[in-house]
Order: structure tokens, then C-alpha cells, then sequence
């Protein structure tokens, strides 16, 4: 099994392997609209907007998990992103990024993250760097900020 063989729901419900997004260079979060870090989706949106024409896209989990910050339906967070930062980068519905109902991306990410491999998600806002091929490049805690990863999404872009 490979990252582009993993399935995930569009906010709409529409089933998509990860398949589609290979050739991209790709960044992975897992979001919360009522935390601390919640206005990282400010720069996430910067940093997608600057790269977005290199095949560069964010793709969006919204996470329940740390203290009910995303409490809300799929719908409503997608409007909230929108409204609030401008989110034009793919969010995905809501899942599980720990514990048993972990999401299979979030399994494969972990199990194959060359940083803190094995460690589980700590908080909202980690970040997975992907490359075109579909190897995790890096994993960054949730206190790094989009603008901190350009150098890194350079390197590979």
C-alpha cells in the first residue's frame, strides 16, 4: 500500500483516492476551527496561494479530537474556513487522526513519517510535506507555521 492507493470524502461526500494528487507536491494538516492555531489557515492559504500554479495544493482534515475544537458539521467548518480565512485550498470531511477509529491516512502518515515515525498526533495543525511521488518528506509539530515550511516546500517543488 502506498499514500495514492488511500481513499477520502470531499466535504460534498464524494469518495476520491489520493491518486488524484499525484505529480503534486502535497501538504497535509489536520485542522480545528476552534483552536489556539486556528488562524494558521490564514498562512496555510498564503502558502497555497503563492505555490498553487507549481502543483502545489493543502489538502484539509478536519479533527475532532483535541478538547471537541471542531465540533461542528462538515458544511459548517467548510464555511467557517471559507468565511474566516478564505480557504480556497481542499478541505475533506472530518475524521479520526488517533486512536482506533484512526483515519488509514493518518495510520499510513504516521507509520511512515521519517520524522517522530510511529509518534501519534500530538495536536491540531501537524503538517505532513509530500513529495511528487508520494514520499512523506517531512512532519512538522502543529507550533511551526505555514510560513516556516516555504523553504522546505521549495526544496522539493
Amino acid at each position: 500500500m502506498n499514500l495514492y492507493d488511500i481513499k477520502v470524502k470531499k466535504m460534498s461526500g464524494e469518495e476520491i483516492q489520493l491518486d488524484a494528487f499525484k505529480g503534486k507536491v502535497v501538504l497535509i494538516v489536520n485542522t480545528a476551527s476552534k483552536c489556539g492555531f486556528t488562524p494558521q489557515f490564514a498562512g496555510l492559504e498564503k502558502l497555497f496561494e503563492e505555490y498553487k500554479d507549481k502543483d502545489f495544493v493543502i489538502l484539509g482534515f478536519p479533527c475532532n479530537q483535541f478538547l471537541g475544537q471542531d465540533p461542528k458539521s462538515n458544511s459548517e467548518i467548510l464555511e467557517f474556513c471559507q468565511l474566516n480565512y478564505g480557504v480556497t485550498f481542499p478541505m475533506f470531511e472530518k475524521i479520526s487522526v488517533r486512536g482506533k477509529d484512526q483515519h488509514e491516512l493518518y495510520n499510513y502518515l504516521i507509520k511512515n513519517s521519517p520524522t517522530r515515525n510511529g509518534k501519534s498526533i500530538k495536536w491540531n495543525f501537524e503538517k505532513f510535506l509530500i513529495s511528487r511521488t508520494g514520499e512523506i518528506i517531512n512532519r512538522f509539530e502543529s507550533k511551526i507555521a505555514p510560513a516556516e515550511l516555504k523553504e522546505h516546500i521549495e526544496k522539493i517543488l
